[in-house]
């Protein structure tokens, strides 16, 4: 996306209120005791869902979203739960898939929540803290639930005007970094955990990129864009809005930020309209990037859609799986299976 486009789409795309009706559904979104995340669940609380979940480090944080969706609403109490979920701590994931899946039903997953820091700190897994709670703990939160999505569909067919879904913010800095790693015969994860080498800089645009080849692959394994079995797995950029991911930037670069959200950004409230939107997308957005709540296949990057791309999808997917076998054998299966 070159700047002339993203210009035009801060200043004149005005992405509409979402109508759609999320009536008896079940939803969990990552991170949504702030920002995006809790606007997302401010909208969905609003368009009528059942059950909302609000996956949060912090609770007493998420308690404080809770009160504030539901006084702004008025949707009935109860609407708003929060669970607590770690997604530095893969026992914390696991712990949190485990009681979702207990849950009657479960009709959309957003994988919201995000870390953005210029500290090296690696999470108790061994892998660098951004790339493991961006990145690898998110989808391993959708590998486990992936088979719960499956059952809703089965056991709700008449309760729905789109599939359940799996819906992942990603967005366009996913383009800025060169992303060497890729290739590194120690592995990407591993290369990305070396803090000798590790560009922090680059750190956040890089675990956007890694969640858009990740989302990619997630639908190839499930049987590619033509086959959603049940269930729609799509990615979004919602554009830039206002947000606390800056607020560990200092001198020059904090006041250039801040001038630069001050003209540019969008408030978080519309960014969530978009994310809305392709928690309500049709078939047509399964494996699709989204822009301004439309398909925006264009606006993935070269490296994306080049052969370099699928080889470095295919290979964060196999170290994922790697990964996620480790931790419950037997869980890739449910990837493939409906």
């Amino acid at each position: 996306m070159g700047f002339a486009t993203f210009v035009y789409n801060q200043f004149f795309v005005h992405p509409s209120l979402p109508n759609a009706s999320f009536t008896n559904q079940t939803v969990i979104i990552t991170g949504s005791n702030s920002g995006l995340g809790r606007e997302t669940a401010r909208h969905i609380a609003r368009l009528g869902a059942q059950k909302v979940i609000l996956a949060v480090r912090d609770t007493s944080a998420g308690d404080s979203a809770r009160l504030d969706i539901e006084q702004s609403t008025g949707c009935a109490p109860g609407t708003c739960e929060v669970w607590p979920l770690d997604l530095a701590d893969s026992t914390s994931v696991l712990a949190f898939a485990d009681k979702a899946l207990a849950l009657p039903r479960l009709d959309a997953l957003v994988l919201n929540a995000a870390v953005a820091t210029k500290i090296f700190r690696l999470a108790p897994g061994g892998y660098e803290q951004s790339i493991t709670v961006n990145s690898i703990s998110h989808f391993l939160l959708a590998i486990l639930l992936l088979p719960k999505l499956r059952q809703t569909a089965r056991d709700f067919p008449e309760d729905r005007t789109v599939a359940p879904h799996i819906t992942v913010l990603t967005s366009q800095v996913h383009a800025w970094p060169q992303f060497p790693q890729w290739k590194d015969p120690r592995g990407v994860f591993a290369a990305l955990s070396d803090e000798a080498t590790a560009k922090m800089d680059e750190r956040y645009p890089v675990t956007k990129l890694l969640n858009v080849l990740l989302t990619r692959e997630l639908v190839a394994q499930m049987g590619g864009a033509g086959a959603s079995d049940g269930v729609i797995v799509n990615m979004l950029d919602t554009g830039f809005c206002h947000s606390r991911l800056s607020r560990e930037n200092e001198g020059i670069e904090a006041l250039v930020f801040d001038l630069a959200k001050r003209i540019f950004a969008r408030s978080e409230e519309v960014g969530a309209r978009t994310t809305v939107t392709a928690m309500a997308g049709g078939r047509e957005t399964h494996g699709q990037y989204m822009v301004n709540g439309v398909v925006a296949s264009d606006a993935l990057s070269e490296f994306v859609c080049g052969d370099d791309g699928k080889t470095a999808q295919r290979r964060l997917w196999d170290e994922l799986s790697g990964i996620a076998e480790g931790l419950r054998p037997g869980v890739m299966a449910g990837v493939t299976s409906s």
